[in-house]
């Protein structure tokens, strides 16, 4: 009976310990806490098992590989739903969290401060609400936070100011509003991190804040202990007399002051009226101007932006294009813009043409170039467009190789990253959906940071036909088109995802699509590439000015390139798939690319 009750014991301690030691781990637990509150509508986290020991092979989970801790959450671009789990907090030893382009709503919940470790923050385009976190401060060591393209709202916590190792900022496109706060690491970041929250004020956006009455705000200094005195009888006289007078000037003032701010504001308005007003005539457009500013925040009267317009002259042209030329305009406080001038001779109606201006307009994204406004004049059209300063792609990347060393490899994984964030956003989060048409290297901006802008998008559309899809003349340019855009005239996703693949390999090669090396062998760029491959010659590929290539990220950047020029477009990944594998097969630690700056560009 004694051995029976023995061998039952060791049965049972046995039993204890396998089933104790095949429990999932507490990250794992507080990771289906997270996905509980997940809408997963693709069924993306289908792997996440309670059944599980650990959580370290789902999708999107990433661990330490000594102690098995999660240190990443990596789940951009999957439809997902629902809320931010508050049990986030839980996941004490996480670095990166990346749930950006999802439909995520509610608030940022404050538990996520308990993640003390935490060094990227990306949360851009969801439908987040509420304020930030006060205590996001407490992120010591957060180099990346990224919370644009939501609709957060109220002040930025000064609390941020304390996160000295924070090198990318970006709040723009929300509803924040009040006084930035001009202290510690937030004094270091400009108009782009802030861009779009039209409530905000303070200096790094060249906003004074005001007061109600409209004074700028001037906080008086805290009177201290040592300087109060006793009350003394007569000094009481002598403030009751002051404050007496003070009142009267101060309601005299007020009452002139709104004398003369309604006086300024029916004078404003008649001057506004002057320049943007349609006059009812039988043909308009050859009598009138018309000014149309977008995102609200351009710091100049419509008077002073035609003046600037109509002077624009041969000296101030900088390129030209199918779709017009483009000149450099230079406002009085050296606010500058580029102005694309399109000819009248593309003659079409103004109505239809302002309407869809209206929606470009409407277009936000740090990797797209800004349409910050539109003017009509008798003899043009002219659309008003933020200016960058390293001007195109294909200039630097072609006809400034000299500058050796400023595109290295790691510079140009970024403008690919940037550059398929860009076009994934005109696909899949504009609505309508943009086509572009024209994907090619000169269309690709850069700022002085090397940051990537998607330029032209829309104009093919607007100034070749109405129909949304089909056009009767091809818009493009050789070497980029996708070989069924090229058959019948119909320009697609999937034609957009061709000419990007094309663009991929212009950056690996450092060649335009049109080089000699590939007409002399009766091939593009594509049937080049295929060629040079299947003879393992991947040395003859990579851009010689190229000092640091990795070879890995090359073999999977190729590997991309090749499946977005799959001859097949129903073949061709989408967009936001391909933004999704240059994340997660390109820019990620073992293609020695900085894991956590890996959305550095990314500010929408």
């Amino acid at each position: 009976m004694g051995i029976s009750i023995w061998v039952f014991s060791v049965i049972s301690a046995a039993t204890l310990f396998v089933s104790c030691s095949s429990a999932l781990t507490p990250d794992g637990f507080a990771l289906l806490e997270l996905k509980s509150g997940f809408n997963d509508t693709r069924n993306s986290l289908e792997n996440w098992k309670d059944s599980d020991e650990s959580p370290c092979s789902w999708t999107g989970v990433s661990c330490n590989p000594q102690d098995q801790r999660v240190v990443s959450i990596n789940l951009p671009y999957m439809q997902l739903g629902g809320i931010i789990s508050p049990s986030i907090g839980k996941l004490s030893r996480l670095q990166r969290l990346a749930l950006h382009q999802n439909s995520l709503h509610g608030i940022i919940p404050n538990e996520i401060t308990n993640c003390t470790e935490l060094r990227a923050m990306y949360l851009r385009a969801n439908f987040l609400q509420g304020g930030i976190p006060p205590n996001l401060g407490n992120l010591t060591f957060l180099t990346i936070l990224d919370l644009s393209s939501n609709t957060l709202k109220g002040p930025i916590p000064s609390s941020i100011s304390r996160l000295t190792r924070l090198r990318s900022l970006n709040l723009s496109t929300n509803f924040f509003s009040g006084e930035i706060p001009d202290i510690g690491v937030l004094s270091r970041f400009g108009v782009e991190t802030f861009t779009g929250n039209l409530d905000l004020c303070g200096r790094q956006i060249r906003k004074p804040c005001r007061s109600s009455m409209g004074f700028p705000v001037v906080l008086p200094h805290a009177e201290t202990d040592d300087e109060s005195d006793p009350p003394k009888r007569s000094s009481r006289l002598i403030k009751g007399i002051l404050i007496g007078a003070m009142s009267t000037m101060a309601l005299a003032f007020i009452v002139i002051f709104v004398f003369l701010w309604i006086w300024m504001l029916s004078k404003k308005e008649r001057t506004v009226k002057k320049y943007t007003e349609v006059k009812k005539q039988k043909d308009p457009s050859e009598t009138s101007k018309k000014l149309i500013t977008f995102h609200g925040d351009l710091p100049y009267s419509s008077t002073e932006l035609i003046e600037k317009l109509e002077s624009l002259d041969e000296e101030d042209i900088v390129g030209s294009g199918g779709f017009g030329t483009v000149y450099r305009m230079v406002m009085n406080d050296l606010g500058t813009f580029a102005v694309k001038k399109i000819d009248r001779s593309r003659e079409g109606s103004d109505r239809v043409f302002e309407r869809e201006v209206e929606i470009l307009g409407s277009v936000k994204h740090i990797n797209l170039v800004n349409l910050r406004g539109y003017c009509r004049l008798p003899s043009s059209r002219l659309l008003i467009y933020d200016y960058l300063t390293l001007g195109s792609l294909d200039d630097l990347l072609h006809e400034r190789a000299q500058e050796d060393g400023l595109l290295n490899w790691n510079a140009r994984l970024r403008i690919a990253l940037g550059s398929a964030r860009g076009l994934a956003y005109l696909h899949h989060d504009c609505s309508p959906k943009i086509v572009h048409r024209d994907i090619k290297s000169s269309n690709i901006l850069l700022n002085d940071k090397l940051e990537p802008r998607v330029s032209d998008f829309g104009l093919a559309k607007l100034l070749v036909d109405e129909d949304a899809h089909v056009t009767t003349v091809v818009a493009g340019t050789f070497g980029y088109l996708a070989p069924e855009y090229l058959q019948n005239g119909r320009a697609t996703e999937k034609s957009d995802v061709y000419s990007f693949g094309v663009l991929l390999l212009e950056l690996v090669t450092g060649k335009r699509p049109t080089d000699p090396i590939f007409v002399k062998r009766g091939l593009n760029v594509v049937g080049w590439m295929n060629t040079v491959l299947k003879e393992n010659r991947l040395e003859d590929v990579i851009d010689k000015r190229c000092t640091d290539v990795d070879e890995d990220s090359v073999e999977a950047l190729l590997e991309i390139a090749a499946r977005c020029t799959d001859a097949n477009p129903e073949d061709r990944p989408a967009m936001n798939q391909v933004a999704q594998l240059l994340e997660q097969e390109v820019m990620s630690p073992s293609s020695g690319i900085d894991y956590y700056d890996d959305s550095h560009s990314d500010y929408c």
